[in-house]
C-alpha cells in the first residue's frame, strides 16, 4: 500500500522545503523514543522526511508514489564508497560520495538530540602538560627560590629525533584517510543512518605514517626519560598560585609540540608571621608598664633582622601598628606589602614581694 508522506508529516503537497523541515522537527520531537515517543511513528516520519526533503526524490515520489524505489529512486542506504566495519560502523574518507540528505538529517538530529554528525576536527599531537605541587617557606616566597625536580616523562626519541621513522626513511601520507586525519562513520539503526567524523584509527589523526617505524620508539617518536628540571620560583608567589614553565612537559607524538609544566605552590605555615596577600601580621606581647608609660620594643621581620617599634604611652591591648614596606615582595616586583604588629598586654601570673607592694601602692593611687 502506497504511503502518503505528505499526510505523515501533516503538510500540503505544495509545502515549501522550510515548511517540511519545520513539520518534521515538531514530529521528531513528539515521537522520539528517547523522549517516550512511538518508535514506529518516528521511523515513519523519518522516512517521509528523507524523501520530501530531497528535491529529486520528492519529484519521483510525486510521480510514482512510495513505490518509486523500484523505479530507481531508492530510499535505501546502499551505494556508499567505503568499507563496513564492526558493529555496523562505516569507515570512509571525508568527502566520499554520500547522499546529501544524511548531512542535513545528521545536523538536525545533532541539534535536537545531541547525536549524529559531529563537527570535523583534527586532534592535535601536542604533548601532555605536567602538573607538580611544591611546598616552600614564607622566606622563600619573600625572596624567591630555586627548586630542582627529577621527572619521569615522555621525551623526544634520540634515534629518530621525534619523527617516529627510522633514519633515512620517509614519512608517507596515510592511505586510510588520505592525509586528512579523519574518517566518516555511518551508523545504521532502525531510526535510519547517521554520519559523524572520527579520528582515523590507522594514523591516530595525524594524516601520515612512517614508512618504517623507528626501532627504538616503535613509531611513536617518544621514549620514557628522566629529566632534572630547575625551576625559579619568583619572589612574591602566594599560596595555591600556579606557575607555568613552557615546554617542560611531555614531548608530542611524532614531533608534536612539547607540553608545559604547571607547578602549584603551597606555603608552609610560619611560627611567627601570618600572611594575607602581600601583608604580614605578627602578634607581640608587651609588659603592663610599657603599655602605660610607652617605650620601644623589638619586632622581627621576614628578612631576619629585628626593628624597633615605638609604643606610645597608654597603648591598649589589641592595638595594631602598621610598619610600611616590611611585608612580602609584590609578585609584579614593584615594592612590598606592609607588616602589621598587634600588641597584647601580658598580665603577670606570679609576682614577687616587691612587685606586689608596688602594685598595692598604685592601687591606692587609683591605678
Amino acid at each position: 500500500m502506497s504511503k502518503d508522506y505528505y499526510k505523515i508529516l501533516g503538510v500540503q503537497k505544495t509545502a515549501t522545503a522550510d515548511e517540511i523541515k519545520k513539520a518534521y522537527r515538531g514530529l521528531a520531537h513528539k515521537y522520539h523514543p528517547d523522549k517516550g515517543g512511538d518508535a514506529e511513528k518516528f521511523k515513519e516520519v523519518n522516512e517521509a522526511y528523507q524523501v520530501l526533503s530531497d528535491k529529486q526524490k520528492r519529484t519521483q515520489y510525486d510521480q510514482f508514489g512510495s513505490a518509486f524505489d523500484s523505479a530507481g529512486g531508492g530510499t535505501g542506504f546502499g551505494g556508499f564508497g567505503g568499507n563496513t566495519g564492526r558493529d555496523g560502523w562505516f569507515w570512509g574518507r571525508p568527502g566520499a560520495d554520500f547522499d546529501v540528505q544524511f548531512d542535513d538529517l545528521g545536523a538536525m538530529m545533532e541539534e535536537m538530540f545531541g547525536f549524529g554528525r559531529s563537527q570535523k576536527r583534527r586532534d592535535g599531537k601536542r604533548g601532555k602538560d605536567i602538573r607538580l605541587d611544591v611546598e616552600i617557606t614564607l622566606e622563600e616566597a619573600f625572596a624567591g627560590a630555586q627548586k630542582e625536580f627529577k621527572i619521569t616523562k615522555n621525551g623526544v626519541c634520540p634515534r629518530c629525533s621525534g619523527s617516529g621513522a627510522e633514519p633515512n626513511t620517509k614519512i608517507k601520507e596515510c592511505f586510510s584517510c588520505r592525509g586528512t586525519g579523519q574518517v566518516q562513520q555511518i551508523k545504521k539503526t532502525f531510526l535510519g543512518s547517521f554520519t559523524q567524523y572520527a579520528v582515523c584509527p590507522e594514523c591516530g589523526g595525524e594524516g601520515y605514517r612512517p614508512e618504517k617505524p623507528c626501532n627504538v620508539c616503535k613509531g611513536d617518536g617518544r621514549v620514557k626519560i628522566e629529566e632534572n628540571i630547575k625551576v625559579t620560583i619568583p619572589a612574591g608567589v602566594d599560596n595555591n598560585q600556579v606557575i607555568k614553565i613552557e615546554q617542560k612537559g611531555e614531548a608530542g607524538r611524532r614531533g608534536g609540540k612539547i607540553g608545559d609544566l604547571y607547578m602549584r605552590v603551597f606555603l608552609k605555615s610560619h611560627p611567627v608571621f601570618n600572611r594575607k596577600g602581600d601583608d604580614l601580621y605578627v602578634l607581640r606581647e608587651i609588659s603592663l608598664s610599657r603599655a602605660v608609660l610607652g617605650g620601644e620594643m623589638e619586632v622581627p621581620t621576614i628578612e631576619g633582622k629585628d626593628i624597633l617599634l615605638k609604643i606610645p604611652a597608654g597603648t591598649e591591648s589589641g592595638k595594631i601598628f602598621r610598619v610600611s614596606g616590611k611585608g612580602i615582595t609584590r609578585f609584579n616586583g614593584f615594592g612590598r606589602g606592609n607588616m602589621y604588629v598587634q600588641v597584647e598586654i601580658a598580665v603577670p601570673k606570679k609576682l614577687n614581694k616587691k612587685q606586689k607592694e608596688l602594685l598595692e601602692q598604685l592601687k591606692r593611687e587609683g591605678l
